[in-house]
């Protein structure tokens, strides 16, 4: 009888762990604050200050973690119509609003309370503004126009403007170019996971790709544009001092790697073509984040 009781037990602590992985979006917040670690790696000058970006990844977890929950706290009656989040713990009713809400609440005031204390209160500012605009300005306007993804856009470009005003201490055109950068990024990343998932998406009343009738030339038009815009705004850091040549030759070579993708996406129209567009941006991200640290050092 022990033996059964502390077997279950066990079974249902690993169950909780696994909802809360999923409440949090364990993948989905691991990019986040890679690209925020990226981003200190990038601006750091005199040493890398360990201790200041173990705050850096606790505090961003937690802030992008508690987000991530109040998104579905927030979509948790829509989340069970699609198939791709109907298991979701919320969806399911194996974790309660309330207990969400207090988790969410908890993680949320404790990431910005590190980025305030281990960093500096710019830090914590933008911890609070990303957090704030995505759970309650970015989710719900999904409900009504995809005008969410531009809105959704500015959050999630936060992190690796993040990272370098957790090691300068200052806004400056270093970390804009870095937040311009995860900004224009993020539009052809999103709508090539829309494009997959717009079948899906419209299930629970979405439409996320920028045209209202869905799979489409214009939306694929538009996914051009940005991908292209990408190449000029990724020579930005080189141009203002903070990367290098190689960094350099990288950022373009993946941004014309990532628009020809997207061009094809447009010749077809085709799911396959967005998913190997996804598969590129996915890639695109921390590849060009990494070079330009690479090039500093």
């Amino acid at each position: 009888m022990i033996r059964t009781i502390t077997a279950d037990n066990s079974f249902n602590i690993k169950a909780k762990l696994v909802d809360y992985g999923q409440l949090v979006k364990m993948r989905l917040t691991f990019t986040v604050v890679l690209s925020a670690v990226l981003g200190y790696l990038i601006a750091f000058q005199n040493g890398i200050d360990f201790q200041a970006m173990l705050a850096l990844t606790i505090g961003g977890f937690l802030v992008v973690g508690s987000a991530n929950g109040i998104n579905q706290i927030i979509e948790k009656d829509f989340d069970n119509k699609m198939l791709r989040t109907n298991n979701r713990p919320l969806a399911t009713d194996r974790m309660s609003i309330g207990e969400a809400v207090i988790f969410c609440t908890i993680t949320g005031v404790s990431g910005v309370a590190i980025l305030g204390n281990y960093l500096n209160q710019l830090s914590a500012i933008l911890g609070l503004v990303s957090l704030v605009s995505y759970a309650f300005l970015y989710t719900p306007l999904k409900r009504y126009s995809s005008f969410a993804v531009f809105v959704g856009a500015f959050p999630g470009a936060i992190p690796p403007l993040l990272g370098w005003v957790a090691a300068r201490g200052t806004l400056d055109m270093g970390g804009i170019s870095l937040f311009a950068l995860q900004f224009i990024w993020q539009f052809p990343h999103f709508w090539a996971i829309a494009w997959i998932l717009d079948d899906d998406y419209k299930r629970a009343g979405y439409n996320l790709l920028p045209s209202k009738d869905g799979r489409n030339k214009k939306s694929a038009l538009l996914t051009v544009l940005y991908t292209l815009a990408l190449i000029p705004i990724s020579a930005t850091p080189f141009f203002i001092g903070i990367s290098g040549s190689i960094s350099l030759s990288v950022a373009i070579v993946c941004g014309i790697l990532l628009s020809i993708q997207a061009i094809r996406l447009f010749n077809s129209c085709e799911i396959k073509e967005a998913k190997r567009l996804m598969f590129y941006s996915i890639i695109y991200n921390p590849v060009v984040l990494l070079a330009f640290f690479i090039d500093k050092i």
